[in-house]
This record gives structure tokens, C-alpha cells and sequence, in this order.
């Protein structure tokens, strides 16, 4: 991502970020964290100190059901564009956080930091922190990854999870997207081949090109507000560094990312959420739960890859349902 490039960015937000590095190693990602009292700024925020910085969190919610943790999209951005889920408060305690490095969390420059593993060792910090034993988790793109493997590491801690707009493989993600840049304008296809050939991406042309883009397949109707305050809280060199120069062509730490093979082995309660005109695709999600043992699946209509701003009413309603069942089980 880089500056004056907004909407581009913001679809490695929500997009696949995830895209394949190495896979964190169950000795570092594993280990339970002492739970840190964190420091309350009011209105149910807080800071927590996690290992190696300071994480942003907001808790709310009256309902007494198993809470549920909103892992964003990234790497590198925030938790705005998960806002509306916060209305999942009426039956559970909701926990949305900022990613160290992006948002109202604190800042993190060491590339060392940029992996898997240190995301999996922040989320539980979050968890233990809270005191909760069982949560549910819901991951949206580049955080599906992470709620996949914190379930690896700690599958004790979850009770269900929710993928949405799963990006758990992600050269066949790739492959959509060169798909969907064919449908884009003559001038837009022009522009991301040049910028792709000289590897100059900040030409006013490419910008044009991925705004384009984006309009079609990552988001049809964000909230001005927040998507002003997402683009201004992005970390670019987390972005960069793990996702690439583009949505088009990753070449960042986490391209062969991909653990298709692995769905089958999941044993908790799993349901997969997509949007209509989402730049994952549906095919490619439904795959995915059709891999998973006993997952549901369900289409945003009207929607692209930001569901929870394209359609929250029925997001939130299918989302509600299936933690609700699972809850029912307990």
C-alpha cells in the first residue's frame, strides 16, 4: 500500500493479507500468556499490553452469552469496518481489537514481528487477558487466517468459529482476482499491467484502476466515516512487507499460503460467510465448507467483500443464528 492509494489498501484489509507465510511453529504460537491487566480509557475501551507492544480493544455487550472476538482483515489495518457487528451485543459480550501496528493500537515497526505467529501470541494475550475461557471467534479475511491458527494452537479456547470471506488459499485467491481484473474497464486493465511490468505503483492510472476495482468487489456501500478512519490508521509496511504491491500480485511473506488440506480436521462448530460480489468468490468459499466437517455456509447477497458494510442486516442475522445454535449445544 502506499500513500494516496485508499481504496487499495483497504482491500488487503479485508483481503487475504494472509496470502503464505511460513506456517508459526506450535512451540512459539502456543504457549499461554500470563494475563496483563490493561488500562481502561473508558466507554469499554482499554490498552492491553501484549508481547511486544500495546493492543487497542473495545468491549461491549449486555447479553450473557460465550463471547465472541472480531479478528480484522489485514495485515496492518483496523477493526472500523467490523463495527456493525458489535449489534451481536445483545446476546454475548463482543470484543473488537485493533492488530498491533494498525488502528488505535500501538506501533510496530520490526519486520521480525510481521508472521503469523505473533498474531496467534496476541490473540490469546487478548483472550487471557479477558478471562475467558471459550470464545467464539470470527475472522474476516486475512483474520480468518489467524482464527484458523489460533485454533490450531489453542483448540481448547474455541467454541466455534466464523469465517468470513475465508482466505485460506491463497494462490487460488490470486488466481480469482487476475480473473475479476479482466472484467474491470479497458483503461483500468492497461494500468495495472504497466504499473505490474515497471513496478511503479503510485501512478495516478493504477489508482484509478484498483478504485475501480474495489467499487466492484470489495465494498458497494462503506460508511464515509469509517472508511476515512480506516485508510487514515493503516500500516503500510505491514502491508507491504506481508501482502505485496498489489491485490493482483502478492509477493509478500504470506503467498503460498494455503491449508485446504487441513479443513477436515477441524472439530468445532464452523460456519463460512461470503459476499455475493465478493473478490474471494463464493465457488471458493463454498469449497471451503464443503471440506469442513458439519460447516455452514451462507451468501451475502448484494454484497462485496465487506459484508459487514454491504449488507450488516443480513450478516448480522446469519451470524446471530449460528452462535446461537452453538451456544444452544453447550
Amino acid at each position: 500500500m502506499r500513500t494516496g492509494v485508499a481504496a487499495p489498501v483497504l482491500l488487503a484489509m479485508t483481503l487475504c493479507a494472509a496470502c503464505g507465510e511460513a506456517r508459526p511453529k506450535n512451540d512459539s504460537a502456543s504457549v499461554t500468556p500470563q494475563a496483563t491487566p490493561a488500562t481502561t480509557l473508558g466507554s469499554g475501551e482499554s490498552m492491553l499490553p501484549v508481547p511486544d507492544g500495546k493492543i487497542w480493544y473495545k468491549k461491549s455487550g449486555t447479553g450473557t452469552g460465550t463471547p465472541i472476538i472480531l479478528v480484522h482483515g489485514g495485515p496492518g489495518f483496523n477493526s472500523f469496518y467490523l463495527k456493525p457487528l458489535e449489534a451481536l451485543g445483545s446476546d454475548r459480550p463482543v470484543i473488537r481489537y485493533d492488530q498491533l501496528g494498525g488502528g488505535k493500537s500501538g506501533a510496530m515497526t520490526d519486520t521480525s514481528l510481521f508472521t503469523i505467529a505473533h498474531f496467534v501470541r496476541e490473540l490469546d494475550s487478548l483472550r487471557a487477558s479477558l478471562g475467558y475461557d471459550k470464545v467464539h471467534i470470527l475472522g474476516h479475511s486475512w483474520g480468518t487466517i489467524l482464527a484458523y491458527e489460533y485454533y490450531k494452537a489453542h483448540p481448547e479456547h474455541v467454541a466455534s468459529i466464523v469465517f468470513g470471506s475465508a482466505c485460506l488459499d491463497i494462490p487460488a485467491y490470486e488466481k480469482r482476482a487476475q480473473s475479476l481484473v479482466a472484467t474491470l474497464s479497458d483503461s483500468a486493465q492497461k494500468a495495472i499491467k504497466t504499473a505490474e511490468t515497471t513496478n511503479k505503483f503510485d501512478a495516478p492510472s493504477y489508482q484509478s484502476a484498483v478504485n475501480e476495482f474495489f467499487g466492484k468487489y470489495v465494498f458497494r456501500h462503506p460508511p464515509e466515516a469509517d472508511l476515512d478512519s480506516t485508510m487514515k490508521m493503516v500500516n503500510e509496511r505491514i502491508y507491504n512487507y506481508m501482502q505485496g504491491p498489489s491485490e493482483f500480485t502478492i509477493t509478500g511473506t504470506l503467498k503460498s499460503y494455503n491449508v485446504t488440506g487441513e479443513l477436515g480436521a477441524i472439530k468445532v462448530p464452523t460456519l463460512y460467510t461470503v459476499g455475493e460480489f465478493d473478490e474471494v468468490g463464493p465457488d471458493l468459499v463454498k469449497g471451503f465448507a464443503n471440506k469442513t466437517p458439519g460447516a455452514k455456509y451462507a451468501l451475502i447477497p448484494g454484497s462485496a467483500h465487506i459484508t459487514s458494510w454491504d449488507n450488516p442486516t443480513e450478516m448480522l442475522r446469519v451470524v446471530r443464528e449460528f452462535l446461537a445454535g452453538v451456544d444452544a449445544k453447550k
